[in-house]
């Protein structure tokens, strides 16, 4: 498989895939419909969300993209908004624009030019190294939505959940029932850990029970291979198992960092991105006690980077 692929799905419906699902490595999708297409969120910069588009140029030719749905509020799912047509409209739900206005894409190509120190720096270079952030201007979306949103493409009709919060503030899927396909955003990870940024996982796995109660065929998730219903079980399979085993050493008084390092992950060591766990752990200890703030995005990366640098230290 090279980098990035774009799959049809039948039906008229398209997946575009990038390899290996890691960090930034986002998938998008496109609807079509009579003359018209939807694009299900554009990616991490411009140069790949051009490619992109030129990978999806036979097909927008004569069924031209004019409605883009961003599932989230993550910059990989939306800083190549600007590559679109002033004509195009953009949605999103509220939550998600919310996101996207505390991170927009200067503060993301500043924070990679910063020297955060021996940990932080090397961290950061090899998740977000490849990208390009650099002449990115931030393209909000132009119309929002809470809960859900029915919309059609051309003649056919779909609807917009808003499932969230779980990975963010305001997180979306994008259900086609006529061709059995949900477009699930970040939502799902398949083959990659989740990141539970915002949470509370509680809500998150009744989000991934939504999508089962869909009876869809396909899921495309915001991130790895298209699935069936056993990848929307197993990222449901995992945040159980984080949370069970957070809250068991957080009612035994151990700290979030601690618990991080002492869950075991074996079920899911053929994962990418295992450090998650400990910013996963720590939305769960928040879950259990309300009052903790949530981590900053710097936080985060310390917390994961300290997990990793542990990990080899006890090799």
């Amino acid at each position: 498989m090279s980098r990035a692929d774009l799959h049809e799905l039948g039906e008229g419906l398209f997946a575009y895939v990038q390899a290996d699902g890691g960090w930034g490595w986002s998938n998008a999708g496109l609807i079509t419909g009579a003359g018209s297409s939807m694009l299900v969120d554009t990616l991490f910069d411009l140069g790949l969300t051009r490619t992109m588009l030129d990978a999806m140029r036979a097909i927008t030719r004569t069924r031209p993209i004019d409605t883009v749905v961003n599932t989230h509020g993550n910059g990989d799912h939306c800083f190549g908004n600007q590559l679109l047509p002033t004509s195009t409209t953009i949605y999103a739900s509220a939550a998600a624009v919310l996101d996207m206005q505390e991170t927009p894409p200067e503060r993301l190509a500043a924070l990679m030019r910063t020297d955060l120190g021996p940990l932080v720096t090397p961290f950061l270079q090899r998740i977000f190294g490849d990208f390009d952030f650099n002449g990115i201007e931030q393209r909000l979306p132009d119309r929002t939505f809470s809960d859900s949103l029915s919309l059609t493409v051309g003649d056919r009709p779909l609807q917009l959940l808003e499932l969230g919060p779980a990975h963010t503030r305001g997180d979306t899927v994008v259900h086609v029932p006529d061709a059995g396909v949900v477009f699930t955003g970040d939502l799902l990870f398949i083959g990659g850990t989740p990141l539970i940024s915002r949470g509370p996982a509680s809500n998150w796995m009744r989000a991934c029970d939504a999508l089962l109660s869909m009876n869809a065929r396909v899921y495309v998730p915001g991130h790895g291979p298209i699935t069936g219903p056993a990848g929307v079980h197993a990222v449901r399979r995992y945040l159980r198992h984080v949370v069970g085993e957070a809250t068991v050493r957080y009612e035994a008084g151990m700290t979030a960092r601690e618990a991080a390092l002492d869950i075991d992950l074996t079920e899911f060591a053929d994962w990418t991105d295992l450090e998650r766990i400990a910013v996963n752990v720590e939305a769960v200890y928040r879950e259990l006690d309300p009052t903790r703030p949530v981590l900053t995005a710097l936080e985060r990366f310390e917390r994961m980077a300290e997990w990793i640098r542990a990990q080899e230290r006890s090799r």
